[in-house]
């Protein structure tokens, strides 16, 4: 039987080993299920978070576009009590729906625009929001159609200050 001498095989290669101390062996399974284990901890911790943080910004989104429509409310309503728009009388110079301040409404020789778009609510992800009349009742959900005195959103979640978004 030949023997094989590796250790000058590996010597003529230019590569040596150095021999292994028993602490040297790398990771040991415990030290790997310890690292995971806080890892997971560290994951599980950071989930909250970021969906208090995507939350937080759907509500300053929403609070964002409820000022828009309701300047936008504001500012018809202004220029209809100056006499440049001609309202229902009924309306109390207040637009008869969102899309006419979008669309916008001759004044003198101008067509004057009070919104670009309609934005879309960030809470139902579609642009039906919720509006009242003057003659609605303040905490009323049904629109009767006269006017548009107010908007708000239709998603009945509750927010973080523990509000409905729909009260807003």
């Amino acid at each position: 039987m030949a023997r094989i001498d590796f250790g000058s095989a590996t010597m003529a290669t230019g590569l040596r080993r150095k021999p292994l101390r028993s602490g040297e062996a790398g990771l040991t399974l415990m030290e790997l299920i310890i690292v995971v284990t806080m890892l997971s901890i560290l994951a599980t911790a950071a989930v909250p978070i970021a969906r208090f943080q995507v939350k937080r910004a759907k509500e300053r989104e929403l609070r964002r576009d409820l000022w828009a429509m309701r300047d936008a409310i504001d500012r018809y309503k202004d220029v209809a009590d100056k006499g440049l728009i001609q309202t229902k009388a009924d309306s109390i110079n207040y637009p008869p729906d969102l899309q006419t301040l979008v669309d916008g409404v001759e004044v003198q020789t101008k067509k004057m625009r009070f919104l670009r778009a309609i934005p879309i609510d960030p809470m139902t992800k579609n642009a039906d929001w919720g509006m009242r009349s003057n003659q609605d009742d303040a905490d009323s959900d049904s629109f009767g159609g006269q006017n548009v005195f107010d908007v708000h959103s239709k998603s009945t979640d509750t927010a973080l200050d523990g509000t409905k978004y729909n009260t807003w």
